[in-house]
């Protein structure tokens, strides 16, 4: 698969100067300067310049030029400019679920997203995680434009780029917990060695080391989501988007779930983008956006936002 230009794909292309063949064999530094002035009077060198400012517009990426730091100096991670989502486009009952959205991530923050049902909290976590596509507007994460980025490569970045937590955990009902947090890093090309001891590591991590060869089906609901959680931390994402990760849980072992996703944040910088209707568990995060019809309505921070 070809790998996504880590530049953000803006590539320069190289400059092109008509020169007379007979001139151009081993010219001395001399000789170039004389024919750059033999170029400029014959108006070769205006072309040239017009080509190098096209190529410096070109590189120079309104989105990717933007500060990229918030005021704790933190990268940011994810900017979605006027992110617009329509559904049964061209037909009588066209719908337009996202309208607009403009939103930046930076990494290490834990940030919630809030919304009664039909707010588009659905729609925006599935072109967060590359699940979908806008209908218009940019996405990019982690410098790489989600926009121009071709399906085929898309499966690639959700694989290295984004680890996900669902509220139904999304388990393989065959297959014993270790191999289910394998199975990403499987993909990812990395080792049998490897995937064990990491995995295994990962099953420590959430508590869940005594349980790594049960399947599914012999786990609790809060137990098959610890191993999710591991699972979305296989192949070190940049992100971990959680939809609803308690909604099928009971409040006590809810509670559990949420203290792992707050060690993830605190002891290893995790940035994570929780979705959620809970405005108790909203609170607990950094920073609260509240999403409504299709757009974003307010951003505050959170209780979480005070500590470091």
């Amino acid at each position: 698969m070809s790998e996504v230009n880590p530049s953000g794909v803006y590539v320069k292309r190289p400059v092109k100067v008509q020169r007379d063949a007979s001139a151009t064999g081993n010219m001395a530094s001399g000789d170039k300067a004389a024919a750059g002035a033999a170029a400029k009077a014959s108006g070769t060198a205006d072309s040239t310049a017009a080509d190098k400012a096209a190529d410096k517009a070109e590189l120079r990426d309104p989105l990717l030029a933007e500060k990229c730091e918030d005021s704790e100096g933190r990268r940011r991670i994810i900017a979605m400019r006027n992110i617009i989502k329509r559904f049964y486009i061209g037909t009588p009952n066209e719908l337009t679920v996202l309208k607009g959205i403009d939103l930046d991530v930076f990494e290490g923050e834990f940030v919630a997203i809030v919304g009664a049902s039909g707010s588009g909290k659905s729609t925006l976590m599935n072109i967060i995680g590359s699940l979908d596509r806008p209908t218009e507007g940019r996405y990019v994460l982690d410098d790489i434009d989600i926009s121009k980025s071709r399906d085929a490569e898309l499966s690639g970045i959700r694989n290295r780029k984004i680890g996900f937590v669902f509220q139904t955990y999304n388990l393989i009902a065959k297959t014993n917990a270790i191999k289910n947090i394998e199975m990403p890093m499987l993909y990812a090309g990395k080792g049998l060695k490897e995937r064990n001891a990491r995995a295994a590591e990962l099953l420590a991590l959430v508590g869940m080391e005594d349980r790594m060869h049960h399947l599914p089906e012999e786990l609790s609901g809060g137990q098959k989501q610890r191993v999710a959680i591991a699972r979305a931390m296989a192949n070190d994402p940049a992100i971990i988007l959680a939809d609803e990760p308690t909604g099928a849980l009971d409040s006590t072992t809810g509670r559990l779930v949420m203290d792992i996703f707050h060690k993830l944040h605190k002891e290893q910088g995790k940035t994570i983008i929780l979705i959620t209707h809970s405005p108790e568990l909203a609170e607990e995060c950094e920073r609260i956006i509240t999403l409504k019809d299709g757009e974003i309505t307010g951003q505050r921070k959170g209780k979480g936002g005070g500590e470091s």
